[in-house]
């Protein structure tokens, strides 16, 4: 508790304490998610290191010691950041964006803990991202079993219903742009030259003006569907890009050992995509994120989607999210499922009295892996002859987890994921579905009439001194006539 501010009104006697945001704030286990963090940001020992120092005398080495610091700022409270990453995709905001809202949001600050009205932001966007980091794949799973705990405190869902599960995939898309040949073939060609150059290094020609020239010939021709000219300067492309590539080759032994560090990584993926073609597997699709794979699902509209695949598991009946995982290299779907079943089954261990998932309810994707998921009952519809009535009726629901995926995509940010790396997708993921099963308990609040236990207490005191109170002698003279 902070110290009493006679100059400001508290939150609580500014706001509607009926509001679902104010009623979740005081029914998600903060304590809880705390005691569970607090390991992952413990300042950890380091070894002491040689130093060496040139005075006067030579050159003398120095250890540093080493041990656990106590220096440096100190951390902001855990109840702040990690309502902040709830807010933010509850409300699908970007890291700034969510910044902005809670300095004008009064609502937003009494969720994240806040006793008095404060007019500025709550920290940079910046630190969001080193916390995202910090809390790992492992840190943002406790916060979606954390939603989850809250349903079940809140009875807003049973504890029955995690017996009967629907899992199904889709697709996170990477934040990059379409990949053409020659975009790529562009864009790594400019990218080699501004690193060279960073790094010292004078190259024998960068290919500046024929570069931009060659692009917008590509560009050109592809619209009017001359493939043969496009198929001429892709050649030109591949020619100029591989000249650099060798050159910057050459002189690599110029650079100092950072940059050649640096280089060689870029290096690499410029050669994959020079030497790619379209008929080839496991393509470059992006030069800063090799991890994008090309994926397939049957749209009409959307033949390819260039991103990472992601399982969803929801309860059968209410579409509470029970897993969210991303699996890279893009595997068949039936492949997935053991290990999206691991993670729900971890979710939910540490809740009294909740059964695991006994039956899950899939589409045809995931047929032949009966084996690999021997412990639960699989449901589809190429087993439709074998399912007894009450079966049947339970396989009528499977079709309720794809709206659920499309809210997730457009309302909570899975549509397009800006975060780096494999580790950026898999964080993306789990955090997108704590920001729809926030919504969804937002929704619960108003459909059961939740309201805060002290709002209670203090509606009954005042009904209480209402009553008790005697009431003034000209009422009683206006009674009485």
């Amino acid at each position: 508790m902070s110290t009493p501010d006679f100059f400001r009104s508290r939150l609580d006697a500014m706001i509607d304490l009926r509001h679902p945001l104010a009623v979740l704030a005081t029914r998600m286990p903060w304590a809880a998610i705390e005691a569970r963090l607090a390991p992952l940001f413990e300042r950890r020992s380091r070894d002491g290191r040689l130093s060496e120092a040139v005075d006067l005398f030579g050159v003398s080495s120095q250890e540093l010691a080493g041990g656990v610091s106590a220096a440096g700022r100190p951390r902001l409270p855990v109840r702040l950041m990690v309502g902040l990453l709830y807010l933010k995709h509850t409300y699908n905001e970007s890291d700034e964006s969510v910044c902005e809202r809670w300095a004008q949001d009064v609502y937003f600050q009494f969720f994240c803990g806040e006793e008095y009205f404060q007019p500025h932001l709550p920290c940079d966007p910046t630190n969001l991202v080193r916390f995202r980091q910090q809390l790992g794949e492992v840190g943002v799973e406790e916060l979606l079993a954390t939603t989850i705990a809250a349903a079940v405190q809140m009875k807003a869902v049973k504890p029955a219903e995690f017996e009967r599960v629907i899992v199904d995939t889709t697709v996170q898309e990477k934040a990059i742009a379409y990949p053409t040949d020659s975009r790529l073939l562009e864009v790594a060609r400019a990218r080699l030259v501004q690193l060279a150059q960073r790094a010292g290094l004078v190259l024998k020609q960068t290919y500046e003006r024929e570069g931009k020239r060659l692009r917008r010939r590509a560009g050109g021709y592809a619209h009017a569907k001359q493939f043969r000219r496009v198929r001429r300067v892709l050649k030109r492309q591949r020619t100029v890009l591989g000249r650099l590539l060798r050159d910057i080759e050459r002189k690599l032994s110029g650079a100092s050992d950072e940059r050649k560090a640096q280089l060689r990584v870029w290096l690499e993926r410029a050669w994959r995509i020079c030497r790619q073609r379209p008929k080839d597997k496991n393509k470059l699709y992006a030069l800063h994120a090799p991890e994008v794979e090309c994926i397939g699902k049957g749209k009409a509209r959307q033949p390819y989607e260039f991103g990472v695949k992601v399982s969803l598991a929801i309860t059968e009946k209410q579409g509470l999210i029970v897993g969210a995982r991303t699996f890279a290299g893009n595997p068949y779907d039936g492949h997935t499922l053991a290990e999206q079943l691991e993670q729900s089954t971890i979710l939910l261990q540490d809740l009294p009295g909740t059964p695991q998932p006994k039956t899950v309810l899939v589409d045809l994707g995931f047929r032949g892996v009966d084996d690999e998921v021997s412990s639960v009952k699989l449901i589809h519809r190429g087993k439709h002859r074998s399912l007894t009535g009450t079966q049947r009726r339970w396989l009528k629901r499977r079709q309720a987890i794809e709206p659920i995926i499309g809210h997730v995509k457009h309302d909570h940010g899975m549509r397009r994921c800006w975060l780096k790396g494999k580790a950026g997708d898999a964080l993306h993921a789990v955090l997108c579905a704590a920001g729809y099963n926030l919504r969804w308990l937002l929704r619960a609040i108003v459909r059961l009439g939740l309201a805060p236990v002290f709002f209670i207490l203090a509606t009954l005191q005042w009904l209480v001194t209402v009553t008790l109170t005697p009431a003034p002698a000209c009422w009683n003279g206006l009674q009485r006539h």
